[in-house]
């Protein structure tokens, strides 16, 4: 299928009451996520096409991009300029978690993008460095970062807000000695204390994060 094609699937598929709900959330598009993956899975994968759909700058499309393309394809300043580009919060997150994890630079760009002083990006240098924290932490400055969380958690911007208190989270749920440091950050920063949680879902408040998810696991 050629990109005009995809492109005119893409429209058929526009739901404006998805549209709506996506908009509330900062993404512009209006398809369906289970009809976006249905038509990925259809399309297989396609590297080329992957890179002729991101260059529309089409949300919809970008997001079908991430799911069809080779992440080891990408160099390394590839990924620095898609992760610049991806402004809208659903393109963002599936291009760090599907793609960049993926790849054999997500740790320099893990470095790289940290102390970036665009806040977006820095949230994806967050991002990678907590699934780091669970995953590979050895060589990580768990205290440091605990430092920095302390330091700069409040005022940070709302995403990259989110991305470090995840971390926070993260450390205190995977490190049993630094989890009442982690705690004791939440409970004096309180950030996110009063998030709106649907019922069944644990808060992102941290110490209620942390202490559901070691429950959970302990039970």
């Amino acid at each position: 299928m050629t990109v005009t094609g995809v492109m005119a699937e893409l429209a058929a598929l526009e739901d404006p009451k998805a549209r709506a709900v996506n908009e509330k959330h900062g993404d512009d598009h209006g398809v369906h996520l289970g009809r976006l993956r249905a038509l990925a899975k259809e399309l297989k994968t396609q590297q080329d096409l992957a890179v002729e759909l991101w260059a529309t700058r089409d949300t919809a499309a970008r997001l079908l991009a991430l799911l069809i393309c080779r992440p080891k394809a990408f160099t390394r300043d590839e990924l620095d300029t898609m992760l610049r580009e991806a402004r809208t919060p659903k393109v963002h997150d599936w291009l760090v978690n599907y793609v960049v994890k993926k790849s054999a630079h997500a740790e320099d760009l893990r470095v790289a993008w940290f102390s970036d002083p665009d806040p977006v990006v820095a949230s994806a240098g967050w991002a990678l460095t907590t699934d780091r924290v669970a995953r590979k932490p050895d060589g990580l400055d768990l205290d440091g970062l605990l430092d920095v969380v302390e330091t700069e958690l409040r005022d940070a911007p709302d995403r990259l807000q989110w991305a470090m208190n995840h971390c926070l989270a993260q450390i205190g749920i995977e490190h049993p000695a630094l989890r009442a440091r982690a705690i004791a950050i939440g409970e004096r920063l309180e950030v996110l204390k009063d998030y709106p949680t649907p019922p069944n879902c644990t808060s992102p408040f941290a110490p209620i994060w942390i202490n559901e998810v070691v429950r959970r696991r302990n039970a």
